[in-house]
């Protein structure tokens, strides 16, 4: 069975975001060789899952990164992956998807998800998109937590954990440290 995986970046104090969405202290750390590790994580799926606020900023941001001569050529194959592999991203307002190989799912997440982990192929990633990932956790849908931990406290925002209804227990399968002092720590559910 595949399975699923959720890549998420989190401050030492468990936000996954600003209060607004920001993420600047997750570019402040951004590294060559996390790049790297990113790329191979992704190497390793073959659909991404997200949600609408997560999927819309992704669009808007990943078509276009292949093509800029600026962008960094450590980051090219992961821009790459992420405009190639199937995208579903779960939304009950979004229309239609501009972005490749995208689908719009409008039904029963958790009968998707299901469906999706029974099919052949490499395993399944969220990225960001964490009222998805509350969702997944509540109904015990997740395989593998990656959390980016950054080395930075913001004080508020949106915290990864915010809607956990249920203890969750996993075990702790790697350490990865970075350049800029960012951990990667993956967790396999029990």
């Amino acid at each position: 069975m595949r399975k699923l995986i959720v890549s998420m970046n989190v401050t030492l104090d468990g936000f996954m975001s600003g209060p607004d969405c920001e993420l600047d202290w997750h570019f402040e750390a951004w590294s060559a060789d996390m790049a790297r590790e990113l790329s191979a994580q992704l190497q390793a799926t073959d659909t991404i899952l997200l949600g609408r606020i997560t999927y819309q900023a992704m669009a808007h941001y990943w078509p276009s990164r292949s093509q800029d001569l600026s962008f960094p050529r450590e980051d090219l194959a992961f821009a790459e992956m992420m405009n190639k592999h199937r995208k579903i991203v779960f939304s009950k307002t979004l229309d239609e998807a501009s972005w490749n190989n995208t689908i719009v799912c409008r039904g029963s997440v958790i009968a998707k998800i299901r469906e999706l982990k029974q099919q052949p192929g490499r395993d399944i990633i969220v990225y960001g998109s964490g009222q998805l990932v509350n969702k997944l956790m509540a109904d015990n849908l997740i395989d593998v937590y990656t959390l980016w931990l950054h080395p930075v406290a913001i004080g508020k925002g949106k915290p990864l954990f915010k809607k956990l209804r249920r203890r969750i227990s996993v075990s702790a399968q790697s350490v990865t440290q970075f350049s800029s002092g960012v951990l990667a720590l993956s967790y396999h559910s029990r």
